[in-house]
């Protein structure tokens, strides 16, 4: 069941407190010699500012004087002007034609996104180093709306404007640094007008593309420029990178961007923040391009969200859709553990509140409230787009006129409305008439109920409406970050302590808890709600006040972009030892493999020699498998051993025929070594009666969980869930496990794996470690070992053969706790002499041990191959003459 309305925590910590933690995780990340430069690179979809060129194109005619310098008022914001290098024209100019045909680039402030540049801005006050990495957006000729194409551009005013941004100093000076992503203009407008705008959006907000486009285009016409994009975006990242920066990708426009990167920068720490909601898996998994947008984004150590809602929509999403599994606080993609967290938006609330006290505010308030005079102000400011609810809003102010008679002629409701992402003229027609018949039906000679304003006011004009409002209606359908209610109460601090109505829907109404929160779809309630609104006591007013501005003026977008850092500093101390491994080196592999007298090749079965399958029994190995098993057991330099957790019999059934090849079934329990015919059972001396109350607690899961089943093994047993609903398995397995480890583990001699889709219980210091080191320690003349795994029980393996601490080249082996269950009695019937430790060949750099998964898995090994075909293939290269 959806919860949209995500509890706020009991108090927001300060920005003080989020920067101390800060400067602790520093500290401590520093005491452990974790690289971080203190530098944080953050990506959105545009720069900050807008360019404008003058002097392009070609020139002629009559010879003209230098330019007049640009005198540029102080208030008019961030601007600059720089003069480009002499351009030499094609056509051979004189000096005075070649310095009027100079370049010159301006910048001044974009408006838009003014929460998240202000949080990324704010973090130079704590010594960060900021890098925005960011599109130049359409360049525009300077003195119009036209723009100049980057098609157009020469490469010297390309590198120009390149200069010009990034060597543009702001208000933070060198603590800010612009790096420009240039695009061309079918890439970028193919990435947002048409990917962004007619795919992502829609879904993200609930809507399916027939009811936003009129013609529903293909979902894959405008895939290719997305993914342009979003390279071009990570190449520009790259470029720019130190080993120890911080790296914050922004928004769905690029959503590919972390796995992108992580393939260019393996190691890099990078954080990707969702402003958008994030549906249900049962609408995103309707986008044709699921699995490769879910997969760009796990590319990130950590994802964020603005609620618990969307983050829990994102985690089902990426079990349901992809298959994965779930981790505590996150996802485990293929042995890679991603972080899934959620952290809603600010606002600057100290901005807000210089807007609020600016001079230009109080003449329009005085005048708005003059031009309202005795009638009670109910102010809506919102995108015309389907998603924010003005056809519901208006249906409900005109429902308050039938329920509440009483407030015709009392009460206006000013709505501005400005373009929305997606273009809807049929919107704009419905609002219009709507609008029309309210007023036509409620209004009068000398009374206007409802006055929309379909255009971009003026900032003093915005701010004056939210200082005079006796109530504000912000009521989207769907909505991710909301400036407007935050913005409403910053305003009314010190004035009228007016009330605001928020639809529940939004990602900020779980923080504002002591608005009055309604369902927009429910006309009659909202139309309660305001009347309750407007006639709300004094007390009232000033209590919901009072909590409401406590919440804005501490979660600010400052303490917002300072709780990111945090997040992903928090996240890197958090990564266990396990590393990132390099791709298998063949050659290396090759040269060592032919210069060893002896050799030891260990591999596991499921999911190594064998890709993973649905039902167990169905995993049988290829012919190139057996071909290669077949070439490596028959060298008489080579040991050849399966590991695997698969019983005695299916092992026989599938690989009995070499004679040559070793084996160990159950997870260590039973040994057969190679040319034996019989097993030996390393479990006999053990206690096994925890077998029966083990299997009755699995029994009772799967008569609950559709779809299960019971492995039962000689000395082990296995609850699979593989054939489940993937959510309900997870869940019941997480209960089965609870319940093992809190009454069975403590007093019975075993331990729990939790594998692929399976739980198995096993006799306690019986596993593949184990197994390995009896197979060293019988065979300390080995001079090359080859280890292959995929799974958790694998890394025993790969523990087993972190022999050799850095520095030190040889070592002496202990006797294993598998080779002490198996001594020989002696002839009076006690246990023979107890075995001393052996001195082994082999050598750190004739260790292979190998993870099959991806680079980012997260593993004990040295190297990694990406499938069970590259195992394959890696043994035909070995062998190859």
């Amino acid at each position: 069941m959806d919860s949209y309305l995500d509890t706020a925590p009991a108090r927001f910590p300060s920005l003080a407190e989020v920067r101390s933690a800060i400067q602790k995780l520093e500290a401590e990340h520093k005491q452990h010699e974790v690289p971080l430069t203190g530098r944080i690179i953050h990506t959105c979809h545009y720069l900050p500012v807008v360019l404008s060129l003058s002097g392009h194109g070609p020139t002629g005619g009559l010879l003209s004087p230098p330019k007049t310098p640009d005198i540029i008022p102080s208030d008019q914001g961030l601007q600059m002007t720089t003069h480009g290098p002499h351009q030499n024209g094609a056509n051979g100019t004189n000096g005075v034609e070649k310095e009027s045909a100079k370049p010159r680039w301006s910048l001044a402030t974009r408006r838009g996104h003014t929460a998240m540049i202000s949080g990324i801005e704010s973090l130079a006050d704590a010594d960060h180093q900021q890098l925005i990495v960011a599109w130049t957006g359409d360049i525009l000729q300077e003195g119009s709306d036209e723009t100049v194409p980057l098609e157009e551009l020469n490469e010297a005013e390309i590198k120009d404007m390149v200069h010009t941004v990034e060597t543009f100093k702001g208000a933070k000076g060198d603590d800010i640094k612009y790096i420009p992503v240039t695009l061309n203009e079918k890439i970028a407008h193919g990435h947002y007008d048409g990917y962004c705008k007619t795919t992502l959006w829609p879904l993200l907000h609930y809507l399916l593309w027939q009811d936003v486009a009129t013609e529903t285009p293909s979902q894959d016409q405008y895939w290719e420029t997305y993914v342009q994009a979003n390279q071009a975006y990570a190449d520009a990242i790259a470029s720019v990178y130190q080993a120890g920066d911080l790296v914050w990708v922004h928004d769905y426009h690029l959503l590919l961007v972390p796995r992108m990167l992580r393939q260019l920068l393996p190691d890099a720490h990078i954080g990707l923040f969702v402003h958008t909601p994030f549906p249900s898996s049962e609408v995103f998994r309707c986008l044709p391009r699921r699995k490769e947008i879910l997969d760009g984004m796990l590319g990130a150590n950590l994802v964020c969200f603005q609620t618990y809602s969307y983050a829990r929509h994102f985690t089902s999403t990426c079990i349901r859709v992809n298959g994965y599994e779930s981790a505590p606080g996150g996802v485990d993609v293929q042995g890679n553990q991603v972080s899934i967290q959620f952290c809603p938006v600010g606002v600057d609330a100290e901005r807000v509140a210089k807007d609020r006290d600016a001079p230009g505010v109080k003449p329009t308030l005085e005048a708005l409230l003059q031009l309202y005079k005795g009638k009670k102000i109910i102010v809506g400011r919102d995108k015309l787009d389907l998603v924010k609810g003005v056809l519901q809003k208006l249906r409900a102010f005109e429902k308050l006129f039938i329920d509440y008679p009483e407030w015709q002629g009392n009460v206006v409701l000013i709505q501005v409305t400005s373009p929305a992402l997606t273009d809807s003229p049929k919107l704009e027609r419905q609002v219009s008439e709507l609008v029309s018949h309210i007023n036509g039906e409620y209004g009068s000679l000398d009374f206007i109920p409802v006055h929309h304003y379909h255009q971009a006011i003026k900032k003093d004009e915005y701010i004056a409406l939210l200082c005079a409002a006796d109530l504000a209606l912000i009521t989207p359908l769907r909505d991710g970050m909301n400036t407007t209610s935050m913005e409403f109460v910053i305003c009314q601090q010190g004035g009228k302590k007016s009330p605001v109505v928020l639809s529940e829907f939004m990602g900020t109404s779980g923080n504002m808890t002591a608005a009055l929160q309604v369902n927009p779809w429910n006309l009659g309630d909202v139309a309660r709600v305001i009347n309750q609104g407007l006639t709300m006591g004094d007390v009232e007013k000033a209590s919901r006040q009072e909590t409401l501005y406590n919440i804005v003026s501490t979660h600010t977008s400052h303490t917002w972009a300072a709780v990111l850092v945090r997040m992903l500093l928090s996240h890197i101390g958090h990564e266990h030892t396990a590393h990132q491994t390099p791709y298998l080196d063949m050659e290396h592999i090759r040269s060592s493999y032919y210069a060893a007298k002896k050799r030891l090749m260990l591999f596991d079965y499921d999911g190594t020699l064998t890709p993973i399958v649905k039902t167990p029994s169905m995993a049988v190995p290829s012919p190139s498998t057996l071909q290669a098993l077949e070439a490596l057991s028959s060298d008489p330099k080579n040991l050849v051993y399966i590991i695997s957790g698969r019983d005695g019999a299916f092992l026989e059934q599938h690989l009995g025929h070499f004679k040559g090849i070793g084996m160990s079934a159950e997870h260590g329990c039973f040994m057969r070594e190679p040319g034996a015919g019989d097993w030996t059972n390393l479990t006999k001396s053990l206690d096994m009666s925890w077998m029966k109350e083990v299997e009755e607690i699995f029994q009772y899961f799967t008569e609950r969980t559709t779809g299960s089943f019971i492995e039962l093994k000689k000395s082990s047993i296995t609850w699979h869930y593989r054939q489940c609903d993937p959510e309900w398995g997870d869940f019941q397995c997480k209960q089965c496990l609870d319940l093992l480890e809190s009454n069975l583990v403590p007093k019975r001699p075993i331990e729990v794996l939790v594998g692929k889709k399976n739980l198995e219980v096993r006799p306690i210091a019986i596993n593949k470690g184990e197994i390995v080191k009896r197979i060293l320690y019988n065979n300390p003349d080995a001079e090359f070992v080859f280890c292959a795994g995929d799974d958790k029980t694998d890394e025993d393996m790969f523990r087993a053969l972190n022999l050799f601490p850095i520095g030190v080249t040889s070592v002496t082996m202990p006797p294993p706790v598998t080779a002490a269950l198996t001594r020989p009695p002696t002839p009076s019937g006690g246990l023979s002499k107890e075995l001393e430790p052996v001195k082994l060949a082999l050598m750190p750099d004739r260790v292979f041990s190998t993870a099959v998964g991806p680079s980012g898995k997260k593993t004990f090994a040295q190297w990694h191959v990406e499938t069970p075909e590259e195992v394959v293939a890696a043994m035909e290269k070995i062998l190859a003459p």
